[in-house]
């Protein structure tokens, strides 16, 4: 796994001296911190494989900045000492998460042995956590529409690569979804995941966002920061909206992608990066090479793998499915009892065109289930809440008998106007050139519902 990494942590200098000697014998790459101060400033700066610490600190004391570490979700294997250690102190160490617990003063082959093996359980839970990972990376894209199971077989296909990937689809497709299924399905799940939106971020800062920048580079530079490139190397970079990046900025990530190696802005040593590129545009980028916007040679260099997400237009019988499930998700996240979606409403949502794609259904049924009173969210709160004007009821679904799409268009046209005259049966009749009777014929067929009013 390469030098790996050690923060000591201990108040007393000859200890530090004493274990930082050993370790850099063995060829450990050793940072020592006299407190917990500065212990907590090295572990901000740096990752570490594994840490070293003592109970005793000036500052304060080891189990508390253990419990901190624990808290904050870091799983770095930490093992614990100390000169005065009780069984109840080894306990509530093991019980925070310390991988274990030594006494001082502590034999260098007891040390090393304490390390080694603390490394090895750190890399065999990072190898689970990446093949639980790895076969479950496209469980996220849900649907089982053919365009939805075709997405995934190529995303999983894509994933066991290392090629540049380009995602092509329209606004609120899911691409991102896509961009870290390939990166949890790769074998590089169990490095860092960077990303990066392109469009968010101000023209002059992109470079030092993606490259970083030394100390003193610009004004505000304080201090040195690694760009995304550097964050990521062994791991994924995600660069969203790509089509939106400066055309100065093309040329410098062609360079990178090419040579494999950068420059922080401000600075002049080579450092070489081992990054996987995903991605992402909901421009025609064959159109924007066409007007002089994005380079042709960098559309080449990303373009290795295509993938395309469909619109939801092109997967609706995916929309109930979808719908259930951020049902769930909304009522959960919202703090509201359980909600269902009656027929009604579930046809109205699988005939709306959504513009927005699968953001604006996640958004719509977030919004139906904070404002619809009932347990089950009906066909008027759901009327009430789509823009109708930009539905496509009626239209062509393939593998839909053509019985029940007419029977969607005579419904859409029989409640506009119910809903026009306030559900007055009469007025609607007459504004429909047809007899009451007839009328309600018709809406006992199509199962409407409506009282004169």
């Amino acid at each position: 796994m390469g030098q790996a990494s050690v923060l000591i942590v201990d108040d007393e200098k000859n200890i530090l001296a004493t274990l930082s000697r050993a370790l850099r014998v063995e060829d450990y790459d050793v940072d020592v911190a006299g407190s917990g101060g500065v212990a907590e400033k090295r572990l901000a700066q740096k990752s570490y494989d594994l840490v070293l610490l003592d109970v005793q600190l000036p500052d304060k004391d080891g189990l508390t900045l253990l419990r901190e570490l624990r808290a904050a979700g870091s799983e770095v294997p930490v093992v614990m000492m100390s000169g005065h250690g009780t069984i109840e102190t080894a306990v509530e160490a093991t019980r925070l998460g310390a991988f274990t617990f030594l006494e001082k003063p502590i034999g260098t082959e007891r040390l090393l042995l304490a390390i080694r093996n603390g490394l090895g359980f750190a890399e065999l839970r990072a190898e689970n956590r990446q093949l639980r990972e790895r076969a479950g990376a496209t469980d996220e894209i849900l649907g089982a529409s053919r365009a939805i199971a075709a997405l995934r077989e190529r995303v999983a296909l894509a994933a066991d690569a290392h090629a540049s990937v380009l995602i092509q689809g329209e606004r609120g497709t899911g691409k991102e979804l896509v961009a870290r299924a390939i990166h949890l399905g790769s074998k590089r799940a169990g490095k860092a995941y960077e990303k990066l939106n392109c469009a968010a971020v101000p023209a002059e800062l992109i470079e030092s966002e993606l490259f970083g920048h030394e100390k003193g580079a610009f004004t505000g530079a304080t201090k040195q920061r690694r760009g995304k490139f550097e964050r990521a190397s062994g791991g994924t970079l995600f660069l969203d909206e790509v089509g939106d990046m400066p055309a100065a900025m093309q040329a410098k990530l062609l360079r990178v992608l090419q040579e494999g190696e950068l420059e922080r802005v401000g600075g002049s040593e080579l450092l070489k990066v081992d990054v996987r590129v995903v991605a992402a545009t909901n421009k025609d980028l064959a159109e924007e090479i066409a007007e002089g916007r994005f380079r042709a040679d960098l559309y080449d260099r990303l373009d290795v793998l295509p993938l395309r997400v469909p619109p939801l237009r092109e997967r609706a019988g995916d929309v109930a499915m979808l719908a259930a499930t951020f049902l769930e998700q909304s009522c959960r996240a919202n703090e509201r009892r359980a909600k269902t979606l009656s027929a009604g409403a579930q046809r109205l949502l699988e005939a709306y065109d959504f513009p927005g794609n699968v953001r604006e259904l996640r958004n719509l049924v977030e919004r139906l289930v904070i404002l619809s009173r009932g347990d089950e969210i009906t066909e008027a709160d759901a009327k009430g809440l789509l823009p109708i004007a930009g539905t496509t009821t009626g239209s062509y679904r393939p593998g839909t008998p053509l019985r029940a799409m007419v029977e969607e268009c005579e419904r859409a046209l029989s409640l506009a106007p119910l809903d026009h005259h306030g559900g007055h049966i009469t007025n609607t009749a007459a504004d429909l050139s047809l007899e009451r009777s007839h009328l309600y014929k018709k809406m006992k067929a199509l199962g409407i519902k409506r009282g004169e009013s």
